[in-house]
């Protein structure tokens, strides 16, 4: 059977002999054709280049890296506009106004939110005036309802009765209990960002936050680097379809649903194909037919040595994909190239569930990144102290990558399940990988480690 998305006994058995291998060799590496972790993403890296930039609409746009500056191209807010609902006055006209001697004015309008043609607030006048409207000629400030009596000639009100269905609301005379000073709940032009500064520098990534300020500041359209389209697809002939009946011999395919859900979370738009049986002419017919909707392919399985591992026939016969083992657990096996006309990237992972995971965040994550021309391409890491209740061991000449929890108020990382490479429900309940390093065969409790936080 190839290597898939769930346990089998191969699965375990390569495992097994990788564990063997390092451990029976401590100087595995270049004498044995090893690849370290980091000379493979080096590898990767240095063959994947940033998307060409297009034009999008705004909220094509989201999850999109920007190419060039984005300037303001007049202020925003464009015009002095009031924060509350209440009513635009004359500073001089409310000074010293109290609930007991409240200033009296006359109302000469309404001023709503777009509204033109402003009534000119004079002497001993006000203008009921709601949130976002423009500030009329002759007010200096804003006093909110609740400090009037709403034009109700009674105490303090609660707010204001709709105009369509208290049309006369707009005239007669207004209470006002409380003084204001000049600018009060005034929100000023320009306050917020003014023509000619930057709104936004070119490599950042367009979220809610900043969609809002480029239709704010009237981009209907921006140039981006487009999200990367990534093809996830996995081999076997015993996967089934999530929510389907099991036969003998079968299991679910999960890996191609991890590996989607991770390249969407990576800024990616993905594509799951359904399980490849192992059959090299169906996948290679597979992977022609998917070409023309990827800029990254990611294969699960079929990478090893075994008899059906179709991945590693289908592709390596032509040089296009160059398999490889590295010196780490788990993930040893690895496959990487280009295919097609376009030569587009193809890496090609483990089958084992923990395996395709850790490849994918060591290596397709940072291809992922680097496709969407960002700067940050890896996950972050920290130091934290190893909280064990014994010690953990690892292969010698191997970089072991465990699942665990993280405590960042403690500082400290915990295993969770074991080393075996099928364990997914361990992986499930992870938020963090442990590295051990390739010359540390043990890990005490109260170590120091490295981490790669996951969420």
């Amino acid at each position: 059977m190839s290597s898939s998305a769930a346990p089998s006994p191969s699965h375990d058995d390569h495992e097994k002999h990788d564990r063997e291998e390092g451990a029976a060799d401590p100087c595995a590496g270049p004498a044995r054709g090893l690849w370290s972790v980091d000379e493979h993403l080096a590898d990767i890296l240095a063959t994947v280049s940033p998307l060409e930039p297009i034009e999008l609409q705004l909220l094509d746009a989201q999850g999109c890296v920007l190419v060039e500056d984005v300037t303001v191209p007049a202020a925003l807010p464009p015009f002095d506009n009031s924060s509350m609902d209440g009513y635009a006055v004359r500073i001089a006209d409310v000074t010293g106004a109290t609930e007991e001697f409240p200033a009296v004015l006359t109302v000469v309008g309404d001023v709503a939110a777009g509204a033109g043609g402003l009534p000119e607030v004079g002497p001993g006048q006000a203008a009921r005036i709601m949130t976002g409207a423009p500030l009329p000629p002759g007010a200096e400030a804003v006093v909110p309802v609740e400090w009037t009596d709403g034009g109700a000639g009674g105490g303090a009100a609660t707010g204001m009765t709709a105009a369509s269905a208290a049309p006369e609301g707009s005239g007669g005379e207004v209470r006002v209990h409380r003084s204001a000073e000049a600018g009060a709940h005034v929100r000023r032009a320009g306050s917020d960002v003014r023509a000619g500064e930057l709104a936004l520098a070119a490599g950042t990534v367009l979220g809610p936050p900043q969609i809002g300020l480029l239709a704010a500041i009237g981009r209907g359209t921006v140039k981006v680097r487009p999200r990367p389209r990534v093809v996830v697809l996995s081999t076997g002939s015993e996967l089934v379809q999530p929510g389907e009946p099991l036969g003998e011999g079968q299991i679910h395919d999960s890996n191609s649903f991890a590996l989607a859900a991770a390249a969407r979370d990576a800024g990616a738009l993905a594509y799951r194909v359904g399980a490849v049986a192992d059959d090299a002419e169906s996948l290679r017919a597979t992977i022609e037919d998917q070409l023309i909707r990827a800029d990254l392919l990611v294969t699960t399985g079929g990478v090893s040595v075994g008899a059906y591992d179709v991945v590693k026939e289908a592709l390596s016969a032509d040089g296009q994909v160059d398999f490889r083992k590295l010196a780490m657990q788990p993930g040893k096996p690895q496959g990487f190239g280009a295919v097609g006309a376009e030569q587009i990237p193809l890496l090609a992972l483990p089958g084992n569930p923990v395996s395709s995971y850790v490849s994918f965040e060591l290596f397709v994550r940072p291809a992922i990144r680097a496709l969407m021309g960002v700067e940050d391409l890896h996950r972050p890491r920290v130091r934290a102290l190893l909280a064990a209740d014994e010690a953990v061991s690892s292969p010698a000449g191997r970089r072991q990558f465990l699942r665990g929890t993280y405590d960042r108020e403690a500082g400290t990382v915990t295993p969770v399940g074991g080393a075996g490479s099928h364990l997914i429900a361990a992986l499930a309940h992870a938020d963090c990988l442990l590295v051990v390093p390739e010359e540390t065969e043990t890990v005490e409790p109260g170590a120091e480690l490295e981490v790669v936080l996951l969420g």
